[in-house]
Parts: C-alpha cells; sequence; structure tokens
C-alpha cells in the first residue's frame, strides 16, 4: 500500500512571495544559512499536547531547511494513530504508544517492520482548579480518583481539608474530561489505576470511561478554556496549557507532596524502562506510576512520534527522517522546552531515539 504523502521537489510560495520559499522573506533569508538540498513535504497529526512543541520544532527546522515543509494538525492522539494506520499521514504525535493490536495493522502502511514510537516530548499532566485565591491543592491520589468518579462532590470535603490547611469553599465540584479520544486521558487514568486501582476501577484508555457523568471538551485548550469559565471546576490537562486563573494539585508521593514541574517529570522518565517484547528501533517506555521516590512526579506524559519503518518514496522519508532527528536533539529539545515547558530528553534517550530514527527505510510496501 502507497502512502498517500506527496513529497515533492520544490514547495511552491504564494504568489506575493513569487519564490520557493512559502513563508515569506525569512524563509528565504535562511535559506542561505540552511540546507536546501533537502526538499519536501510532509503532513502530520495527532497530540495536541504536542502543539506548542510541535510549533516550535516545525520553525526551526525550517530555519535549518528552507525547502522542506512539515504540516501538523493537532487532531488528539487517537485521531493521529488512525490516520497513520490508514496512510493518510507521513507520522503520528501521540500520547500513548502504539499498542500491539495497533502495531500489527500498521504492517499495511508501513511495510513488514510496521511502525515504531519516539520519545519526543516530555511533560507533567496538571490538575488544574479553578478556586479563587487558591493557587495549590495537596491531594493523594485516592482523593483525585473519587473526585473524577463523582464520588466527592464539594470542596471542603472532609477527604480534601484534611490534606490542605487552607480555607475550602462549599462549591460543587464540576470535574471536566476530554470528549475526544485522548492520550492525556490515557495518561491520567493510567496513573489513577496504577496508584489506587480499587478505587480506579477502570482500564487506562484513551476514551473517558462512559459510566461516569462528566463534563466534557475536546483538546487541552478545550478542557482548561471551560475550567477557566466555571468557577469549582477541575480538570487533567497538558501543564503547558494550564495557566491563570486555575490553581495546580500538588500530588503525594510517597511521606511528601510534590508540585508540578519539569525537573519531577524528568526523573519520572528516567526510572522508565523500555517496553518488553518490542522491535529493538521501537523506544516505547514504561512508566512507573507507584514510585515513592523522592521529587518524582508520575503523572508524566511522555508523547511520541509515531514512525513508519518504510516509506515509499525517497523524499518523504529523508523530510521524516530529519525532521524527527531534529526534534529528538539537544537543540530541538531546547527549543520545545523554552516553548512549552516540557522536560528534555536525556542524553542516553535522545541517542536512542536518533539512532532509531536513521533505521527509516525506503522501499515497496506489499
Amino acid at each position: 500500500m502507497s502512502l498517500p504523502i506527496v513529497a515533492v521537489a520544490v514547495v511552491v510560495g504564494s504568489a506575493a512571495c513569487g519564490s520557493d520559499y512559502p513563508l515569506g522573506a525569512e524563509q528565504e533569508a535562511a535559506a542561505q544559512r540552511g540546507d536546501a538540498s533537502l526538499q519536501g513535504a510532509v503532513t502530520a497529526s495527532g497530540s495536541s499536547a504536542q502543539g506548542p512543541a510541535m510549533d516550535a520544532w516545525r520553525s526551526g527546522f525550517a530555519t535549518l531547511y528552507p525547502k522542506a515543509q512539515v504540516q501538523y494538525s493537532p487532531d488528539g492522539s487517537g485521531a493521529g494513530r488512525g490516520a497513520l494506520l490508514a496512510g493518510a499521514v507521513g507520522f503520528a504525535g501521540s500520547d500513548a504508544y502504539l499498542s500491539d493490536e495497533e502495531l500489527a495493522d500498521s504492517v499495511e502502511a508501513c511495510g513488514p517492520e510496521g511502525a515504531f514510537n519516539i520519545p519526543a516530548y516530555v511533560s507533567p499532566i496538571s490538575i488544574g482548579f479553578n478556586l479563587p485565591g487558591i493557587t495549590q491543592l495537596d491531594l493523594d491520589a485516592d482523593t483525585v480518583a473519587r473526585i473524577f468518579r463523582g464520588e466527592i462532590t464539594t470542596w471542603d470535603d472532609p477527604a480534601i481539608a484534611a490534606q490542605n490547611d487552607v480555607a475550602l469553599p462549599s462549591l460543587p465540584i464540576s470535574a471536566v474530561s476530554r470528549s475526544d479520544d485522548s492520550g492525556t486521558t490515557e495518561n491520567f487514568t493510567d496513573y489513577l489505576h496504577a496508584v489506587v486501582p480499587k478505587i480506579w476501577t477502570d482500564e487506562p484508555d484513551g476514551a473517558w470511561p462512559s459510566g461516569l457523568d462528566n463534563e466534557n471538551a475536546k483538546g487541552n485548550a478545550g478542557v482548561v478554556s471551560t475550567v477557566a469559565g466555571t468557577v469549582g471546576a477541575v480538570t487533567y490537562a497538558d501543564d503547558s496549557s494550564v495557566g491563570a486563573p486555575l490553581g495546580r494539585v500538588a500530588l503525594k508521593v510517597g511521606d511528601d507532596y510534590v508540585p508540578v514541574s519539569a525537573e519531577g517529570a524528568a526523573a519520572a522518565v528516567d526510572l522508565a524502562a523500555r517496553v518488553p517484547g518490542r522491535a529493538d528501533h521501537d523506544v516505547a517506555l514504561d512508566l512507573d506510576r507507584t514510585t515513592t521516590a523522592a521529587g518524582v512526579y508520575p503523572l508524566v506524559l511522555v508523547s511520541y512520534h509515531v514512525y513508519c519503518s518504510r516509506y515509499e518514496n525517497q523524499a518523504t522519508a529523508d523530510v521524516v527522517r530529519a525532521f524527527g532527528t531534529y526534534a529528538v536533539s539537544p537543540e530541538g529539545q531546547a527549543e520545545a522546552a523554552e516553548a512549552a515547558k516540557s522536560s528534555p530528553l536525556s542524553a542516553e534517550l535522545s541517542r536512542q531515539a536518533t539512532e532509531a530514527i536513521a533505521t527509516i527505510e525506503v522501499g515497496e510496501i506489499p
């Protein structure tokens, strides 16, 4: 099956530019510094959490390779994975690695070795709430799970009050979840199921449990906007999306409450192991949500770029390989951290990712 990603020899600019530089004079100036030998266009879709980082990567990549283009649509992780498996995009952004079933299905679009996962974006997931005058609450996983299951219904509930030395309002809690198939949801429910399985009995999934009656909205921006406009509301979202007027929850880990931070998220990834049974070039990570190690924030999102092992078009493979390498490089990770408050990959994880991306090949896909 051939991927319908058209990699072109020349990317035609707008009539106003009248040149080969669709981003205008700035891109044309960059061509004097960058490598203009890489030419092509690739489309991708997926994780909305990756949106700010992807914008930064695309900008930096355009400077390095002014005649190559990568377009990205933040439609949600499930949509991105589905588009890749259907052969509709060159790669996907996903806040969850491909399942074994998805890996098997990827052979049709990606050749006999299928698709593979590369960690590209690491960020904590914040539990954000709208309580005027309160910027932080300390909560354990038990309490968080009961809030989102609708078992704790007011902010002055004894379970919340016992953990916080602050005047809590007698306001109803409105828990807001994602309406779309979301890797953020899958990571959030994976954390709760791992830490308090007797309370969060639902298996981790990108779709919010249908039996729970929550308000919902699409994407990280959607849930944050809904909570920002609703006093008493609470949600979970990529930390880069959470800002004023929302406060954040510090999670109980061991005997301490650990606030959201890039450093805490990085510490969680450092404890992760490779998912067993995967190909050598598949860098899917198994996070330890139940850790009690000091300073670790275990409600972390590792967002992946999901690439095909094989592309039929040489130019497509070249652009994908170059973009992927840039995204996981120290420079690319620094750009993402500045734009999205993410945690840069460790030097070792960056090395593993770079070596894996280099294995992308060109050939016929039966």
